[in-house]
C-alpha cells in the first residue's frame, strides 16, 4: 500500500512537470498539428484525386460524392496523423525521465525509499497520460476537421479508434521506454526524437501508401508492427466512408481496390492480413517490447 502511493506520486509528480512546462506541452502538440495542417493544405488535393477518380473511373456519380470525398480524404490523413503521432510524442513527452538523469534528480531518488522499479513504472504510466492527453488534442482537432468537410464515422467506427489509440500509444510508449533508457543527455534526446519524427512515418506507411511501394520493399515494411498500428486506424476511419459508398451502389470490387490502394487492407508476401491478425501483430510487438523494458530496468537496478 506504502508503494503504491509512492507509485501515484511519482506518475503524478512526472505528469505536473510535463505540463507545468507550457512551451515543452505546445511543442509536443505542434508537431501533429503541422502535419494536420501540411496535409490539410498541401496533399489534401492529392488524395481527393485520387478518390475521386477511382470512382469516376468506374462512372459513379451520386449526390453527396464531393462531401464523401474530401472527408475520407481527411479521415485518411488523420489516421496517418494520429498513428505517427502516438509514437514521436511519446519519445517527446519522455523528457521528463531524461532531465532526470541529466540533473541527478534521479540519484536523488535512488538513495530514497522508493524502489528503482517503482521510479520506471511511473515514468512509463506518466509518459503514457501524457502522450494519451496530446493525442486526444490532435483526434479532437482533427475531427472538428472532418465534422466540416465530411463525417461519415459511425459511434462504433469511433469507439475502435479510441481502442486503436490506446493501442498506439502503448506500442510508443514501450518503445520510447526501451529506446530512451540508453540515452541520458539532452543531445541524445534530440538526437533520438529528430531520427524518429523523420524516418517513422514512412517506415509504417504513413506519408505515402504502401501499396505505391515495389513488392520487396513492401513485404519489409509489412514485417514492421508501425505498420499494422497505422492499418487498424486506416480501417476505423475509412470503415463508416466505405459503408457510405456500397449504400450509394458502389461495387464491392471498386471498394476493395480503394482499400487496397489506401492500405486499409495490407498484404504480407501475397496474403491479406485480417484485422485481428493486425491487432494481435500489434499487441504481441507490445507485449516484446514490455519483456524488454522488464528486463532492462532490472538489469540496471542489478548494477547500482
Amino acid at each position: 500500500m506504502v508503494e503504491c502511493k509512492k507509485f501515484i506520486s511519482l506518475v503524478s509528480r512526472n505528469t505536473k512537470c510535463y505540463f507545468k512546462d507550457k512551451f515543452t506541452f505546445f511543442m509536443s502538440l505542434l508537431t501533429p498539428l503541422i502535419l494536420l495542417v501540411l496535409f490539410a493544405t498541401f496533399l489534401r488535393n492529392v488524395y481527393v484525386d485520387s478518390f475521386r477518380a477511382a470512382l469516376t473511373s468506374n462512372n459513379f456519380q451520386f449526390e453527396n460524392q464531393n462531401r464523401l470525398i474530401e472527408g475520407m480524404a481527411g479521415a485518411w490523413l488523420l489516421s496517418s496523423i494520429v498513428g505517427v503521432s502516438s509514437v514521436t510524442v511519446a519519445f517527446m513527452s519522455n523528457l521528463i525521465m531524461i532531465e532526470d538523469k541529466i540533473n541527478s534528480t534521479l540519484n536523488d531518488y535512488l538513495v530514497s525509499p522508493v524502489k528503482p522499479t517503482t521510479l520506471s513504472i511511473a515514468y512509463f504510466v506518466s509518459n503514457f497520460f501524457v502522450t494519451f492527453a496530446v493525442i486526444m488534442c490532435v483526434m479532437l482537432i482533427g475531427h472538428i476537421y472532418l465534422a466540416a468537410v465530411g463525417w461519415y464515422i459511425s459511434v462504433g467506427d469511433a469507439f475502435m479508434i479510441i481502442v486503436d489509440c490506446i493501442c498506439c500509444i502503448l506500442f510508443g510508449t514501450l518503445f520510447a521506454g526501451v529506446v530512451e533508457s540508453f540515452v541520458s543527455t539532452q543531445g541524445g534526446l534530440s538526437a533520438v526524437v529528430s531520427l524518429v519524427s523523420s524516418m517513422y512515418g514512412f517506415l509504417c506507411g504513413a506519408f505515402m501508401p504502401i501499396s505505391t511501394f515495389s513488392a520487396g520493399l513492401r513485404n519489409v515494411l509489412g514485417l514492421l508492427p508501425g505498420t499494422y498500428s497505422i492499418g487498424i486506424l486506416r480501417n476505423h476511419y475509412l470503415g463508416g466512408y466505405v459503408s457510405a459508398l456500397a449504400d450509394e451502389g458502389v461495387s464491392v470490387e471498386v471498394l476493395e481496390g480503394i482499400k487496397d490502394s489506401f492500405d486499409a487492407n495490407l498484404y504480407l508476401f501475397g496474403h491479406q492480413i485480417p484485422l485481428g491478425a493486425m491487432y494481435g501483430i500489434l499487441v504481441g510487438a507490445c507485449g516484446l517490447l514490455l519483456i524488454g523494458y522488464v528486463t532492462i530496468v532490472i538489469l540496471k537496478n542489478k548494477k547500482k
